[in-house]
């Protein structure tokens, strides 16, 4: 693997590559305080549920170095964005712990530990000469070392499975197009980029043989709030007969939230529309982070607990 770590702890010193300026450039800028952190997650230099996740503990780790308000960190560092539900989960545990920097020391770790499970888990899904799907960007940059969508990738190709992935470009701000397809450039793996719209179209020649995509959260039913274009992604999968396959920690399911309607989806800045194309001006804007995919779309999903199959099932994931 060649693709640069997305956080850098290095001692007491916190480094977040900013995701904004790749492809072309790899700066890391360090962060000193719990709300530079989450100004970072806000403004999306650190995404991916759990590498949000991994960020706010170690914020909250720098707040405990500081002498600050271990409260109000964890307060201004869960709002930064809300609908991941990572970043909860990281901050309040670090905020029971005795030791708040070694449990912000663990969640990383055990992230780590996790992506190599659900690749694992995954990898037997992928076979010789298929083609495999991905939305977003759950790889190494989202995550930490394999990531969750790619991770079943990384092992296959380690496994010298000979295979294609599709990566749209997940607009409106490229995630794929910038950071999955470059990533996945690094690694060696045989890339295609396709427009978010071409989609269905190649499902109905017979170009994609099953789908795999992350989740910010996965709910108690098995919904998964996931980058906005999932669901039509989902949609056209059960209609073309395309598997669709969710790539999750457990740390991402929320056993205390009935459903995905329950979730209060992140609307976003219009200019990250606006601004990624040439529109009219004045037009109004919705700009909706995520999307619901219902439960009953899923073929699997693949954790680092196992691959389950019956959402009935997802209660096994539910953390301490």
């Amino acid at each position: 693997m060649t693709v640069p770590a997305a956080i850098r702890w290095e001692g007491s010193r916190l480094w977040l590559l900013d995701q904004r300026k790749l492809p072309e450039t790899v700066v890391y800028e360090e962060q000193t305080s719990a709300e530079m952190v989450a100004a970072s997650i806000a403004s999306m230099k650190v995404r991916g549920a759990p590498a949000i996740g991994i960020a706010a503990a170690y914020g909250m780790a720098l707040a405990v170095r500081a002498g600050g308000d271990l409260a109000k960190a964890a307060r201004v560092l869960v709002a930064a964005r809300p609908t991941a539900i990572n970043l909860a989960w990281a901050v309040n545990r670090v905020l029971r712990a005795n030791d708040p920097v070694a449990q912000a020391e663990t969640i990383h770790r055990e992230h780590t530990e996790m992506c190599r499970a659900i690749g694992a888990n995954g990898m037997g899904l992928i076979t010789e000469n298929s083609a495999v799907l991905t939305h977003c960007n759950a790889g190494a940059l989202a995550v930490s070392t394999l990531g969750t969508a790619t991770a079943p990738l990384y092992l296959a190709h380690d496994a010298s499975v000979r295979f294609t992935v599709f990566v749209d470009e997940t607009r409106p701000l490229l995630q794929g197009a910038r950071l999955t397809a470059w990533e996945l450039l690094q690694a060696g793996l045989d890339v295609t980029l396709i427009c978010d719209s071409m989609v269905s179209h190649l499902m109905s020649q017979g170009d994609i043989d099953l789908v795999i995509v992350g989740a910010d959260r996965v709910t108690a039913n098995g919904d998964v709030v996931n980058k906005i274009g999932t669901r039509g992604i989902a949609i056209a999968s059960r209609y073309h007969g395309v598997p669709f396959h969710v790539a999750l920690p457990s740390s991402t399911f929320d056993a205390d939230t009935a459903t995905g309607a329950d979730v209060d989806i992140e609307q976003r800045d219009a200019s990250e529309v606006t601004e990624s194309i040439r529109a009219a001006p004045g037009v109004q804007v919705q700009n909706p982070a995520f999307d619901v995919t219902p439960a009953e779309l899923v073929t699997s999903w693949i954790t680092d607990r196992g691959r389950i199959q019956d959402a009935r099932d997802l209660a096994g994931l539910k953390q301490p």
